[in-house]
């Protein structure tokens, strides 16, 4: 009983220990500290919705309503496992399960306003998902909207004063001109945008799924991870590492947008880099070039403020051509997000792979954009409840059997811009520093000097950006959570 007695008071000192590390955003030691005293009391459904409060913070919402729901099953009266729940839900976009959650937490709470008014904010994305789902064509009927759009024909006013593109060629001094707009805060003439995102679309379209890149001897080859709409910190990359061309070529690994609220200006701009050296600059897909994100974390609502509704339409097209890896030199593979849930995976799997639609929510393509790695061996649930975990014998198979030396992923905010995991098989590069103006991380690129193309990571800290807070312009829903 004592020993019992004993464990409840060590357990309330380690959530409080907990709580102060969440409230200065230490949210994975949070989470340690909020398990340990799980371990102590496991009766508390208080520190299992904390606890998934923290995993929400890191977007890991599989583990977020795993713990949620045990905080319901240990105590059913407690309507914030209902609420966290509700939120995760939300996260991955699965707003029917969202609001099953806040229609209990609103019957469990009938007089509290933020219940009342998280609950018709639910219902507001549920009837607009329906009426989208009603009047949404068969595939077989949807026409490309690039197809239908001839920039040719929009005229350009007399006193834009932006960057302008001369004839057919996007150069480099358009290039400039128009990052130098993007800083002031200016906007792209939308006929240039246009030009841009079509051209771009009609290279993506001609590549495999799986891009082969080969870097001459003498040379070398950058690889970024996540951008996440941090204009201002992508600028600070180009300066610290110089502009993409043909001497100086880049792979940006995908999450270009989405979070950060100048996702507009960094797509333009590596899109622009494409159309001006396609060699300069490889693009592959992230878990957030895709509709359902685009429309929870800001990205729709940007270009529907900045440019309109077709741009929307068109942007989700363009994404679907992005290819989803790359292989350096034969030897290194990058991918967004990681490997796969069964063994034998070959490269010509992923090649053959039809990427032209939205992720699916299984399988190779799926895994492609969304796993991680964890420390353990073998493979286990995502903690972002899509895709899956894998171990160092995952990775080292996977190399083996594919004669390749290294993976190279991205998709994980980290502290200090990199992780190298997996026996120093597999690196992890993350590029927005400070995540979200919250995370405190700082930043990193790797650079690739060939033949030996052993990793050399340059880290770097997060610049200031215009008084504009992420996700400026997402699902007004979601921002209630932020």
């Amino acid at each position: 009983m004592e020993t019992e007695k004993s464990n409840v008071s060590k357990a309330e000192e380690l959530k409080l220990l907990a709580n102060e590390a969440f409230n200065a955003r230490k949210y994975s030691l949070a989470i340690d500290l909020y398990t340990q005293a799980i371990e102590l009391n496991s009766q508390s459904a208080v520190y299992l919705a904390n606890r998934a409060f923290a995993h929400l913070r890191l977007e890991e919402y599989g583990s977020a309503i795993q713990d949620a729901t045990k905080a319901i099953e240990t105590d059913p009266k407690y309507s914030k496992g209902y609420y966290r729940r509700g939120a995760a839900h939300l996260g991955l976009g699965k707003f029917k399960d969202a609001l099953k959650d806040f229609q209990q937490v609103k019957k469990m709470c009938p007089n509290d306003p933020d219940a009342t008014k998280k609950l018709k904010e639910c219902e507001k994305a549920v009837m607009k998902l329906k009426f989208e789902e009603a009047i949404a064509l068969p595939e077989s009927e949807r026409r490309s909207i690039a197809e239908s759009i001839d920039f040719h024909t929009i005229d350009v006013e007399p006193q834009y004063s932006g960057a302008r593109i001369e004839g057919e060629v996007v150069t480099l001094d358009f290039v400039k001109k128009m990052m130098e707009d993007f800083k002031n805060q200016k906007f792209l003439h939308k006929r240039y945008a246009f030009q841009i995102v079509l051209q771009t679309r009609k290279m993506l379209q001609a590549l495999p799924s799986l891009v082969d890149i080969h870097v001459p001897d003498g040379k070398h080859f950058t690889v970024c991870g996540d951008v996440h709409g941090q204009y201002y910190d992508l600028l600070n990359i180009f300066e610290l590492n110089g502009l993409p061309s043909e001497e100086n070529p880049y792979l940006f690994n995908g999450d270009f947008v989405d979070r950060g609220s100048f996702s507009l200006e960094v797509i333009l701009t590596l899109f622009a880099f494409k159309c001006m050296s396609p060699s300069g600059i490889y693009l592959a897909r992230g878990n957030h070039e895709s509709k359902s994100m685009n429309k929870i974390y800001g990205f729709e609502g940007e270009v529907r403020s900045k440019l309109n509704e077709t741009f929307v339409e068109l942007f989700a097209e363009v994404f679907c051509c992005l290819p989803l890896a790359h292989v350096i030199n034969e030897k290194i593979f990058v991918v967004h997000g990681g490997l796969f849930s069964v063994d034998g995976v070959k490269l010509s799997d992923i090649r053959s792979i039809n990427r032209f639609c939205e992720p699916p929510e299984e399988g190779l393509m799926c895994e492609l954009l969304w796993s991680d790695p964890q420390p353990l061996p073998g493979r286990g649930p995502s903690k972002r409840g899509v895709g899956l975990s894998f171990g160092a014998d995952v990775t080292k198979r996977f190399l083996q059997e594919n004669s390749l030396d290294l993976v190279v992923r991205s998709h994980e905010v980290k502290d200090e811009g990199y992780e190298i995991e997996h026996d120093g098989k597999l690196i992890t590069v993350f590029s927005a520093p400070n995540y979200c103006d919250q995370m405190g991380n700082k930043g990193a690129f790797i650079r690739f000097e060939a033949p030996e193309m052993k990793p050399n990571i340059v880290t770097f800290s997060a610049v200031p950006h215009p008084d504009v807070k992420p996700m400026a312009y997402a699902n007004n829903f979601l921002r209630m959570f932020s």
